[in-house]
């Protein structure tokens, strides 16, 4: 996903200054708050998949790691690309989305950029 995303802020003259790696969604509000907390970074995008568990964990990660994004979005007033895939995605699932979601959280991302 970060080679697609890469992709789509060079076609945008977009600069990714950081690639930042977290163990997993749940990680993914606080490493976006300290990006966002640098007066350089104008916005950031998340990428990622959640997949489909035997249990609702996933589901439950999912709508914390989204309720956090947008109101981190509020507080630094800068956008976040939610390129995250899921919650609950299947294996057969990801592949076909992986660009597609890069790609569209950069997007977003740039359309929001003052």
């Amino acid at each position: 996903m970060v080679e697609y995303a890469k992709e789509e802020a060079d076609s945008l003259g977009i600069q990714i200054s950081d690639v930042v790696w977290v163990p997993g969604s749940y990680e993914a509000p606080l490493a976006s708050s300290r990006l966002l907390s640098q007066e350089n970074i104008l916005g950031v995008a998340c990428l990622g998949v959640i997949e489909r568990g035997e249990t609702d964990h996933g589901l439950v990660i999912g709508q914390a790691v989204l309720s956090s994004l947008l109101n981190l979005q509020i507080e630094h007033n800068k956008p976040i690309g939610l390129g995250i895939i899921g919650p609950g995605a299947e294996n057969h699932h990801i592949a076909p989305r992986l660009e597609p979601h890069a790609r569209s959280a950069i997007t977003a991302v740039h359309s929001m950029i003052d």
